[in-house]
């Protein structure tokens, strides 16, 4: 059974149709929209400010998400997957954004809509990745604008093929 559990009195909000793995954390002020996923092993520690998610967003197998004492909540919106191993930290992402593989997205950053943070990319303090772009390197850099392709073919293409992956679980 996954831990789900309230810290300070605050407990999570998750909906029925997400998939929650098994080996899952999902703790304290943490609200989730519909048709969301947290896989194996991944964490999402809503106790020291709230974590808030949109529709669709799946948080890959290893990932962190957390936030900062008092201020920097953490803010995802809708259809974002958060790959393997990342961590999303105090930071605010917008919709359609794909989190890559093992990247680091710090306190205070937003995260405009239709972008790509590429795997193993760190987004220190502070910055904001202007809505279209992909950015990547440490630390993580403007390298390209994201095509209409790309947002079909990566973003949009991953966080659908997630609820099905998730429905295989309900089985």
């Amino acid at each position: 059974m996954p831990v789900i559990k309230p810290v300070k009195g605050k407990s999570p909000q998750i909906p029925d149709d997400c998939f929650i793995a098994e080996n899952a954390t999902i703790v304290g002020e943490v609200s989730m929209g519909n048709q969301c996923s947290i896989w194996f092993s991944a964490v999402v520690r809503g106790d020291v400010n709230f974590i808030k998610m949109g529709n669709k967003v799946n948080v890959q197998d290893g990932a962190v998400i957390h936030g900062t004492y008092k201020t920097s909540p953490t803010t995802i919106g809708n259809n974002v997957s958060i790959g393997h191993n990342a961590l999303v930290h105090g930071c605010t992402i917008h919709d359609n954004v794909l989190v890559g593989m093992g990247s680091i997205i710090m306190d205070n950053c937003i995260i405009e809509s239709n972008s790509i943070i590429a795997a193993g990319a760190v987004i220190t303090k502070n910055t904001v990745v202007e809505a279209g772009s992909i950015y990547a390197g440490v630390p993580a850099k403007k390298v390209k604008d994201v095509s209409p392709e790309l947002v079909s073919g990566e973003i949009n293409r991953i966080a659908n093929n997630y609820i099905e992956y998730a429905s295989w679980f309900k089985e």
